[in-house]
């Protein structure tokens, strides 16, 4: 485990040593002592928050809702800056799940979350998560814990049928090109309508194509800019028409301006903990 420091917290940061058993999956392991109100900034995976420790992480949503313990949330949950996620004595393993596999791992589709973060064991049932929490909680090292979460979610995810090979194609399409796609031109490729195409992407993965190619594109420009590349290159590296258009994606994703998002902890861990993301 390495450590992490941004400002006044101090993180430990665990990663496996090895790829996962299924592809589109990625862990890292994380203990925090003391969480302050940490910004949740949306990305494009489905996140599964796994937590053991002798406290709960707590997340705070729009509406006054108020959520603990083991969570998922849908690609591109805390949009707009609405969810923060804060905490004492914090242990968990966090999972990112790629859209084209959530529904075989979650045994629903990331549609069913509509972009908001629900207790694990709405999905689950509380006696998996209760049994998943001992078990991380007894084991000895990271390593056991990245172990024994892999072998689960490859389990769940041999259960199930994938999503439809041309909605695949269409999400690698947009992933590759890291939003610089002509989504018209996704259904002609893939010989659908446009309707049928954007029906199925939207039903099985959770969000429809325009919007997976905002926020993949506003994924990869946010971390640039924490990476210290200015927003002008940023804006026009990312195919942002100019940096008033960047300005108006990064408010609208994570509810700050640019020059702030840049020293958002959340995307400083981040890229620590899952190193050359951008």
């Amino acid at each position: 485990m390495q450590t992490f420091v941004h400002g006044e917290a101090v993180w430990g940061v665990a990663s496996p040593r090895r790829p996962s058993l299924v592809s589109g999956v990625t862990m890292a392991g994380f203990q925090v002592r003391d969480l302050d109100a940490l910004r949740m900034v949306p990305h494009p995976a489905v996140t599964l928050l796994l937590e053991f420790g002798a406290g709960s992480p707590v997340m705070d949503g729009g509406a006054g809702r108020t959520q603990s313990g083991s969570l998922v949330g849908g690609p591109g949950f805390g949009a707009g800056g609405a969810v923060w996620v804060r905490g004492q004595n914090v242990e968990c393993l966090q999972v990112r799940l790629s859209p084209l596999i959530a529904r075989a791992v979650l045994g629903v589709s990331p549609a069913e979350l509509d972009g908001v973060v629900v207790p694990l064991e709405d999905l689950w049932g509380r006696g998996k998560v209760s049994e998943i929490r001992e078990r991380l909680a007894e084991a000895g090292t990271w390593g056991e814990r990245f172990a024994m979460a892999d072998a689960l979610l490859a389990r769940r995810h041999e259960e199930r049928e994938p999503v439809d090979p041309e909605v695949a194609w269409a999400w690698d399409r947009i992933v590759a090109g890291r939003g610089l796609v002509r989504v018209d031109g996704l259904a002609e490729e893939v010989g659908w309508s446009r309707k049928r195409l954007w029906s199925r992407f939207r039903s099985q993965l959770g969000l429809r194509p325009k919007r997976a190619v905002t926020l993949i594109r506003f994924d990869h420009a946010a971390h640039r800019l924490v990476a210290g590349e200015g927003a002008a290159r940023v804006a026009a590296d990312a195919g942002y028409a100019d940096q008033s258009h960047l300005h108006r994606e990064v408010m609208a994703f994570a509810g700050v301006t640019p020059g702030t998002v840049a020293d958002e902890p959340f995307l400083a861990v981040d890229d620590f903990a899952w190193p050359g993301h951008a």
